[in-house]
């Protein structure tokens, strides 16, 4: 086994957990239960990790772990100009009406 990442959040390790095992890589989560023993021990020590079963997999962990954490934001909302709908950013096309995002907005 080895480590392929560390958060302060429990939740964000189990998204990237989700991540890795829909893309067929086995994983297992460590410290997840340690948050009450802050103080105890040093904090960094406490917090959940995210470690991989096969170490032949770490590579392509990583690189899918890259991915996720390093994704451009969404693209920002857009205003249809057909019917004037606020659209969100990841759409090409009003939901309302189905005119295109005009390029340059």
């Amino acid at each position: 086994m080895r480590k392929v990442h560390t958060s302060e959040s429990s939740v964000d390790i189990a998204h990237l957990r989700n991540v890795l095992e829909s893309a067929g890589i086995a994983c297992v989560v460590r410290n997840d239960r340690l948050g009450g023993v802050v103080g105890e021990i040093p904090f960094l020590e406490c917090w959940p990790e995210l470690w991989v079963v096969e170490t032949g997999h770490w590579l392509q962990a990583r690189s899918l772990l890259e991915q996720m954490l390093h994704a451009k934001p969404a693209a920002a909302a857009w205003r249809c100009p057909g019917c004037g709908e606020t659209i969100e950013g990841q759409f090409a096309l009003c939901w309302s009406c189905g005119a295109a995002h005009a390029a340059g907005e």
